[in-house]
């Protein structure tokens, strides 16, 4: 194949990720800045399991929470790709919640999970094992940015919120686009940033907080993660996919107090501080620090949390006249 010349790209930004979440809910935020006061103790454990496990945690919540979106994209993504589906790859599979939805979807099928954490693939099987799925499930550590080893004429590739961190998205497009089989489905999940929980009157001496939050995580994503908001349809065209479907979908959340929400409001706005040491006003700090440190203004208290994502979906398909 060739394609246009990609623009030029940031050399830190990670090549793999771990799959469902948003970039400020991911482990990328977390690697390049720290969880500054916020970090758990490793209790003799190295510290990045525990911070793998944090985030495997708020993963699992992104999906308890948006499930049934995450059921409607798996039922798009069946029409388009039809009901034989044999062997499906998971890109960036992380805590596994993509992984058991496609197996969900598709009850003939196996997943091949790729992820570069070992500890991330280790709690994914322990969970497939759990769920009685481990003999449909099939663990590969790998850099997708550089290859999919044995992986050959897969049905579906399934890449959520993993497809931006790529170092060179159109030389990992060519991987996946080689990895399928002529006819072969990829479906591409992207989110627009950090979900959105607050009322711009929440911490009311700081008004506007969590907009000043976004907008700071924005520009620490144009420096480290420049293809967040890509234009993945150009993107995919270029790479000799045939778009089948795009979509973006605005969600709104009005959860009961007390639940899933706030520890999914809790988690993202801890695992982001650290990101933000420098890039907002000390002030703005101090008030994020009253609503994770579990005082009465802290989320998991809150009665008038509001979850809003804007998540987006492509499904392509390599041709089937396609010739390496």
């Amino acid at each position: 194949m060739t394609h246009p010349t990609p623009a030029p790209h940031s050399s830190h930004a990670h090549s793999q990720p771990h799959g469902h979440g948003s970039h400020e809910i991911g482990h990328d935020v977390h690697d390049s800045h720290g969880h500054g006061a916020h970090a758990q103790e490793s209790h003799g454990a190295p510290a990045h399991e525990h911070e793998q496990d944090g985030l495997a945690e708020l993963l699992d919540l992104d999906a308890e929470l948006f499930a049934p979106y995450i059921e409607a994209s798996m039922r798009s993504i069946a029409e388009a790709v039809g009901d034989d589906v044999k062997r499906i790859v998971d890109l960036g599979a992380g805590s596994g919640t993509g992984t058991f939805a496609l197996l969900k979807q598709f009850p003939s099928a196996r997943v091949t999970a790729v992820d570069s954490s070992a500890h991330m693939l280790e709690q994914l099987t322990r969970t497939a094992a759990a769920k009685n799925l481990d003999s449909r499930v099939h663990a590969l550590e790998a850099d997708a940015g550089t290859s999919l080893p044995g992986i050959t004429d897969a049905d579906l590739v399934w890449a959520s919120a993993s497809m931006h961190h790529m170092n060179d998205p159109m030389a990992t497009l060519d991987i996946v686009f080689e990895a399928l089989r002529p006819g072969g489905f990829l479906a591409i999940a992207e989110l627009d940033g950090m979900p959105r929980f607050l009322a711009d009157d929440a911490v009311p001496e700081r008004p506007g907080l969590e907009g000043r939050f976004r907008e700071a995580l924005t520009t620490l994503h144009d420096e480290e993660v420049p293809h967040m908001g890509a234009d993945w349809g150009a993107l995919l065209a270029s790479a000799g996919f045939t778009l089948e479907e795009e979509r973006a979908e605005s969600l709104e959340l009005r959860p009961q107090p007390g639940g899933s929400a706030g520890l999914y409001a809790h988690g993202t706005l801890s695992r982001i501080r650290g990101a933000l040491v420098g890039r907002v006003d000390p002030a703005d700090l101090e008030a994020l620090d009253t609503l994770v440190n579990g005082g009465p203004a802290d989320v998991r208290r809150r009665d008038d949390l509001v979850v809003r994502s804007t998540r987006q979906l492509w499904i392509a398909r390599r041709p089937t006249d396609s010739r390496s």
